[in-house]
C-alpha cells in the first residue's frame, strides 16, 4: 500500500543565485503540507506528520478536483488584505468540525503545490525534478485545477528570481527555493537550497531575557505615531560578547516604562512567557529580518544580532506600521 514520503528538505544559502541546471520557486510563507487523494480519502500532512485533514474542510472539499491515487507536495497559505497571514493558519490546527468550517469560510486556505509524488498511481518521486514538473503543470491545465488550488510559480531565468525578491517579498514572499533540474525526490534529505531575504533595521531595546551582565535575548519595540513604544520583535540568542558589551550600555527601567505589566510570549504556538527585565527605551540595535510579519506588523521570527547604534537616537527609528 502506497504512503506519503517523508518530505524533501532544504539547506540554507545565503546566495541568492541560481545555479546552473537547477530551477527556482517561491518561498511563501505558509505551512508546509503533503496531501494524497486515494478513493474518495484525503489525507493531509503536515511536515512533522501531524495530520490536518479535519482542520482544513475546504481542502478536503476541492480533492475531488484532483485524479485518484494523487499526491502532492506544498504549502499551505491565507491571504489577508493583499498579503500572507500566517497568523491566520496558527487557529486551524486544533480546529474540528463547524469550528473548522467557519474558520475555513472566513480565512481559506489555499493549496500551492510545488511537487508531484504520485500521478494515478505511479510514484513519480524517482522522476527527475524537470519531469515532475512538467507534468505537474499538465495536471493542473487538465483538470483546471484553481480556486484552493495554486500552482507554485517556477523558471530557470535568474532575472525572474531577481524580480521575485525585489518585488513580491511585500506582501510576505519569504524568498527561493532552488532545485536541480535532474535530482529525484529524496525523503528527509536536503537536497534542495533555500534563499530567504533578510533585511538590516534598526529597533529600541525595551527589555532583556538572562543575566544583567550578559543579556542572552533583547526585546524590541518602535514608536507608533501616537507616540506608544510598540513591541515588534525579539533577538535570536546572542553571542556572549555581544552580551557582556552591550550591558554597559542598558539602563534599568525607571518608573512608567511602557511595557510595566506586559507578558510576552517565548514563541510562536506556545504559551511559555518569559522572564524579563525592562529597561529605559534609549538604545538603538541594528538586527537583521526576514520578511514575514504577523497581522499586527511584528516580525513573526526572531531577529540577528548586528550591533548596537548608540548613535542613532531612538527618534530616528521608522515608526511602527501596522
Amino acid at each position: 500500500m502506497w504512503t506519503l514520503p517523508e518530505p524533501m528538505l532544504a539547506a540554507p544559502t545565503p546566495y541568492p543565485v541560481l545555479p546552473a541546471g537547477w530551477a527556482a520557486e517561491v518561498k511563501f510563507d505558509g505551512w508546509r503540507a503533503l496531501l494524497s487523494w486515494n478513493r474518495g480519502n484525503l489525507v493531509l500532512r503536515s511536515r512533522q506528520g501531524t495530520l490536518l485533514t479535519d482542520a482544513f474542510p475546504e481542502v478536503r472539499a476541492a480533492a475531488v478536483q484532483l485524479p485518484d491515487r494523487t499526491a502532492l507536495d506544498g504549502e499551505l497559505i491565507v491571504w489577508e488584505n493583499g498579503r500572507l497571514a500566517f497568523e491566520r493558519l496558527q487557529g486551524r490546527l486544533q480546529r474540528r468540525g463547524p469550528a473548522a468550517a467557519l474558520l475555513a469560510g472566513e480565512w481559506p486556505a489555499h493549496f500551492v503545490a510545488f511537487d508531484l509524488l504520485r500521478l494515478e498511481g505511479t510514484d513519480t518521486t524517482g522522476w527527475p525534478y524537470q519531469r515532475r514538473r512538467a507534468v505537474l503543470e499538465q495536471l493542473y491545465a487538465e483538470h483546471g485545477l484553481s480556486g484552493t488550488w495554486a500552482l507554485c510559480p517556477s523558471t530557470t531565468e535568474q532575472s525572474t528570481v531577481d524580480d521575485w525578491l525585489a518585488h513580491w517579498t511585500a506582501v510576505g514572499i519569504e524568498g527561493v527555493v532552488f532545485k536541480r533540474l535532474r535530482s529525484t525526490y529524496d525523503p528527509g534529505t536536503r537536497g534542495w537550497k533555500k534563499h530567504k531575504v533578510r533585511n538590516t533595521e534598526d529597533a529600541i531595546v525595551g527589555a532583556y531575557t538572562g543575566p544583567a551582565a550578559a543579556p542572552r535575548t533583547l526585546l524590541l519595540g518602535r514608536y507608533d505615531s501616537t507616540d506608544r513604544l510598540r513591541y515588534i520583535g525579539r533577538t535570536t540568542t546572542l553571542p556572549q560578547t555581544a552580551g557582556r558589551t552591550l550591558a554597559p550600555l542598558l539602563t534599568p527601567a525607571f518608573p512608567g516604562h511602557p511595557w510595566t505589566g506586559w507578558t510576552f510570549s517565548a514563541g510562536w504556538g506556545t504559551s511559555e512567557t518569559l522572564n524579563v527585565t525592562l529597561v529605559e527605551p534609549e538604545l538603538v540595535a541594528e538586527v537583521g529580518v526576514d520578511v514575514a510579519r504577523d497581522s499586527g506588523g511584528r516580525w513573526r521570527h526572531a531577529a540577528r544580532w548586528h550591533r548596537a547604534r548608540p548613535d542613532v537616537a531612538p527618534g530616528e527609528v521608522p515608526q511602527f506600521e501596522q
